[in-house]
């Protein structure tokens, strides 16, 4: 599992560096797309059982519409 996890907290800080970049760039688009991967990992990991809570600071989330 430890494996598992730090995989999955890699992809999600690499997702949030991409996020990071749109955002400043004024890519609405993708900033939604990377904001989504990044909630789809966090969803994956709780799901196995992982604390993912502290790993994205939640304003990151909050500033991306994820609603459909």
């Amino acid at each position: 599992m430890k494996v598992f996890e730090t995989t999955l907290r890699s992809q999600v800080s690499d997702v949030q560096q991409k996020l990071a970049a749109a955002q400043r760039a004024g890519l609405e688009y993708e900033s939604h797309l990377h904001g989504a991967r990044i909630q789809d990992l966090l969803d994956l990991g709780a799901r196995h059982g992982i604390d993912t809570g502290t790993w994205v600071d939640p304003t990151l989330l909050d500033s991306v519409s994820l609603a459909s």
